[in-house]
């Protein structure tokens, strides 16, 4: 299997989707990136920070990872209806283009703190619908089935996207229980958190037209 890893944002631009196939060609053939043999594993962005890893296809689905601060995301579930999963990234980065992404709402609070606190009456009968629509603006990566075993908030600051995670499910916990209570917390530029987001669209989009459903 070939791995094709994009470890630092090289020259690809952000992609449109009118120009997904050229993106992907000009990705492929970056010369970060190791081609060694036919099948062809995608890797986008930096693990200790943001990073996507887009592998092999199974009719309508496809194997997405997702590593943030270091953290295997998508350990429960990662295989991604294609389509939907697209249209959902695409939402999040137009949402971050357009400037409407939040600041940490609490002063003097670290983006963990914030995080706790926005959680605190999440999903219990004491959760005003005001403090509902609060919460979800700052709400990130709800992809579909493949992202929703975590809770992830997004706080702007200035030119740089602070993400927090929780995985939330009582199976992932009993499995790692290293992980309960934790909240991570990755730093990433708005601007290379955008094109990874971009260059997974072209990835899947490249892998349909191949033949790919």
């Amino acid at each position: 299997m070939t791995t094709s890893a994009v470890r630092s944002r090289p020259s690809l631009r952000t992609v449109r989707a009118s120009g997904a196939a050229l993106a992907v060609r000009n990705l492929l053939a970056d010369e970060s990136v190791a081609r060694e043999g036919p099948g062809v594993t995608t890797i986008l962005g930096d693990k200790h920070t943001f990073a996507i890893e887009v592998g092999e296809w199974d009719h309508e689905l496809c194997r997405v990872d997702i590593w943030a601060a270091g953290i295997w995301l998508t350990c429960d579930d990662n295989m991604a209806f294609a389509r939907q999963f697209r249209r959902d990234v695409l939402d999040t980065a137009a949402w971050l283009r357009s400037g409407m992404a939040s600041a940490l709402p609490f002063d003097g609070l670290s983006p963990q703190a914030a995080h706790r606190r926005l959680m605190l009456r999440a999903g219990t009968d004491d959760e005003s619908e005001a403090d509902f629509e609060f919460r979800s603006r700052f709400r990130v990566m709800n992809w579909g089935p493949t992202t929703d075993n975590v809770t992830a908030h997004h706080f702007q600051d200035q030119d740089s996207s602070l993400i927090t995670l929780q995985f939330r499910r009582d199976e992932h916990l009993l499995k790692h229980p290293e992980h309960a209570g934790e909240v991570f917390l990755a730093k990433i530029s708005t601007e290379e958190f955008v094109g990874i987001l971009h260059d997974l669209v072209a990835v899947l989009d490249n892998g349909q037209s191949q033949g790919r459903p």
